[in-house]
């Protein structure tokens, strides 16, 4: 594809002769996804009005949520309902979407409802996509999106129709450069399509945008496939279902297998920085052995000697019942929930920042005495694991952390002292697995495909009507999609503060695992049966040929049947 810039009073057209893609290349089941059509709630499809809920608040901490959002603050969330009010469809607006963060699947579906409701409820709108994420705004890089480009993303995988970034707009300067964009291309509202730090940045960029009497609005739509972004209003984060069944096929090959051979232990470590939702929701489609779910462990206080000794106390009880094999579960982010870590982590930053790591381990002595117990536990390549340079917020990248290979070697170690005194006779043969980039960017399950569109379209009908500072909410998702509920939630209603570098900053507070949820229960209430009986369930490929079913996740299920109970 030819690309060339032309320059516009400071902005940067990314023109071309057509999408970075070649629908002629696709393998038969992508072309099959093209063309289908996707259904739409009823309330999306006929006049309808736009009402108001009460005022709102805050998650937590409203007086300083105030302070930060005093244009924003306070403002209600909308839900459509059937009516007679029709939009106006005369004047054509000009909308600008953007991704922002890690990619999830059903993103340019996303963009394809957006572009889609502009097409048929506005004359002569445009669309601009932003390239590369929130910098794109900063540097007015965009390439304006037509019938023709967007046609080979549509019902497909990825976010490269525009590709996304981690930038912020945050400073001051940051703030006018996207002001500058809004005017050079007189926009009239922008989608920022992210989780819950690119929501954040949403909601601050529409704050300025109205203190400065601008008439870009800004709108924000919930993508993460950590599955934490979310509460009553917005049910679950997009890319999460697919993400968790295509990590569930995985998981269902490697339970084949560990059947098959009879002599491995598989651990697998699954993506989710924060919250245990994806190694939950992957434990309730596979029924694998043994899971660690990261908020139980910080529940019970667990010391990694604890979680090591329950895994290694299963696969003793397992190799009596004459089973030398199994599968092990660890959510990403587990080491954040062990306090002991936590306090060694802290211990360690400060110690980095100072930066006196010497070659000859004297550093080590500045630990506290425990600390310096449990880091020499750790084996050598997870202990430099642990001292790489932090990430631009001071935490440790646990991405970079190999948890399943620590606890595997810390399993092995322990079985071995355990042979020693006569407790274990098996042989130990371990193999570690991550599970994370695979689930990013795969084709969009029917749900995610549907849930996608809904929410792009959604977003156009809330810019069309005037709101700012909302992320697009689509709910009832148990139901048909025709029978699905539409609305947008004030993004201010989401918020609470955290104290950075002396001062409040707002952050969207992100949705743990609820120990006394009904899928944690669930997961509960079988587990030991999964520890020592093999109840291996292989789900298999989940992309059909159509996006036309609506098969959600246990998670979902589960929630949504204890809310209507």
């Amino acid at each position: 594809m030819e690309l060339f810039a032309a320059s516009n009073g400071g902005a940067t057209a990314v023109k071309s002769d057509g999408p970075g893609r070649l629908a002629s290349l696709y393998s038969e089941l992508q072309s099959s996804r093209l063309d289908v059509s996707l259904p739409l709630p009823s309330v999306l499809k006929n006049s309808f009005n736009v009402v108001d809920s009460p005022p709102s608040s805050a998650a937590g901490n409203p007086e300083e949520i105030e302070k930060l959002f005093p244009n924003l603050f306070g403002q209600p969330s909308a839900k459509l309902v059937p009516g007679s009010v029709s939009l106006a469809t005369d004047k054509g607006f000009k909308i600008g979407v953007v991704l922002s963060g890690g990619q999830a699947p059903g993103g340019h579906n996303v963009i394809s409802g957006i572009f889609d409701y502009l097409q048929e409820r506005t004359k002569g709108s445009k669309l601009y996509g932003f390239k590369g994420g929130p910098a794109g705004i900063m540097k007015c890089k965009y390439v304006e999106l037509s019938t023709e480009f967007i046609y080979p993303y549509r019902n497909q995988g990825g976010f490269d129709m525009i590709c996304s970034g981690r930038d912020k707009i945050e400073t001051p300067e940051q703030f006018n450069q996207a002001q500058e964009t809004a005017i050079k291309l007189d926009l009239d509202g922008i989608v920022v399509i992210g989780g819950d730090d690119s929501n954040t940045n949403a909601c601050l960029l529409a704050e300025n945008f109205r203190a400065k009497n601008m008439k870009t609005r800004v709108i924000g739509c919930p993508k993460t496939i950590d599955g934490d972004l979310k509460c009553k209003e917005i049910p679950t984060s997009f890319g999460f279902d697919t993400a968790c069944k295509i990590y569930a096929e995985l998981i269902g090959n490697v339970m084949v297998d560990a059947c098959s051979t009879g002599k491995y232990y598989h651990f697998v470590r699954l993506m989710g920085r924060a919250a245990s939702h994806i190694t939950l929701e992957c434990a309730l489609q596979t029924h694998p052995n043994i899971t660690i779910i990261g908020e139980e462990v910080a529940a019970k206080k667990q010391t990694l000697k604890n979680v090591t000794d329950y895994i290694t106390d299963i696969i003793c009880k397992r190799l009596e019942l004459g089973y030398n094999y199994g599968v092990v579960l660890i959510p990403e982010g587990l080491i954040d929930f062990i306090p002991e870590v936590q306090q060694l982590i802290a211990e360690l930053n400060e110690i980095l920042a100072l930066g006196i790591v010497d070659e000859a381990g004297t550093w080590k002595k500045k630990l506290r005495s425990q600390s310096q117990e449990l880091f020499e536990l750790f084996p050598k390549a997870i202990q430099e694991q642990f001292l790489l340079e932090r990430d631009p917020h001071g935490n440790v990248q646990v991405a970079k952390i190999e948890t399943e290979k620590m606890l595997l070697q810390m399993v092995e170690t322990e079985l071995n002292k355990r042979k020693q005194v006569g407790a274990y006779k098996g042989h130990f043969n371990g193999q570690s697995h991550f599970f994370g980039y695979e689930g990013r960017c795969g084709l969009p399950t029917n749900f995610d495909a549907n849930y996608c569109y809904a929410l792009g379209y959604a977003a156009g009908v809330l810019l069309h009507s005037g709101k700012t500072g909302l992320i697009s909410s689509v709910g009832n998702l148990g139901a048909t999609v025709e029978e699905w509920t539409v609305g947008g939630t004030a993004l201010t209603s989401l918020m609470d503060v955290e104290r950075r570098h002396g001062k409040f900053k707002p952050v969207i507070k992100k949705a743990m695992v609820e120990l006394e949820g009904a899928p944690f229960k669930k997961f509960e209430s079988l587990r030991d049966e999964w520890g020592l009986k093999n109840r291996y369930v292989s789900p298999g490929p989940i992309q059909f040929v159509g996006p036309t079913a609506n098969d959600i996740n246990h998670t979902l299920i589960l929630e949504l049947g204890a809310q209507a109970a």
